[in-house]
């Protein structure tokens, strides 16, 4: 049995109506509403779930004879995509205002391009993003030593023997614990037999 409803809830009704159809209103100058414009706009926590999902922190230890102690110390962050996905990309790019979307590699897959940021100045404007805006998974980890080296390096530890060190056993215990050619390097070993004697 259908009941009829009191004047209260033609009101109540009625109000909801009128603020759905106020605050839904399609402008089609405007198209509000429209996919195009959604994906616009993202937002900071939008991008760390995407992140999650997708993103890369990454650093690695090369052997450079120019630099002072023969090697380098290159962190990066990265996020990859088919190049189907680039607008995304470009996207993010444009949210921080800074990095680089450029080919990542091209196989029998297709194309992967890559926003990918270098240099301190701008990772450190990553690291507070994800210090704000935090992962949840697996990620968060490597993420956290990914900031200390940025820290390290900020106060200029990366240019001392034992600096390097510290962060390349850092790194080892990121993404899937890579084998560093700095750790295996024989002067690495050879200064390290030294100290264990």
């Amino acid at each position: 049995m259908l009941e009829t409803p009191s004047i209260s809830d033609y009101h109540l009704t009625n109000a909801c109506d009128y603020f759905l159809s106020k605050s839904l209103r399609l402008d089609v100058g405007e198209n509000v509403l429209s996919a195009d414009n959604q994906q616009e706009r993202l937002d900071a926590k939008w991008i760390a779930g995407f992140v999650d999902g997708e993103g890369c922190f990454h650093i690695s230890i090369n052997k450079i004879s120019k630099m002072s102690l023969g090697w380098q110390v290159l962190p990066e962050f990265r996020i990859v995509q088919h190049e189907r996905d680039v607008e995304v990309l470009s996207r993010i790019k444009n949210y921080f205002g800074f990095g680089d979307v450029k080919v990542n590699r091209t196989d029998h897959h297709g194309t992967r391009k890559e926003f990918r940021v270098r240099g301190l100045e701008n990772l450190n404007k990553i690291v507070d993003f994800f210090m704000k805006y935090e992962l949840n998974t697996s990620k968060k980890r490597n993420f956290e030593i990914f900031a200390q080296v940025i820290h390290l390096m900020n106060n200029k530890i990366h240019l001392t023997k034992e600096g390097l060190d510290k962060i390349a056993k850092l790194v080892s215990e990121m993404n899937r614990k890579p084998i560093l050619r700095y750790l295996e390097s024989s002067e690495t070993l050879r200064q390290s037999s030294k100290r264990t004697r």
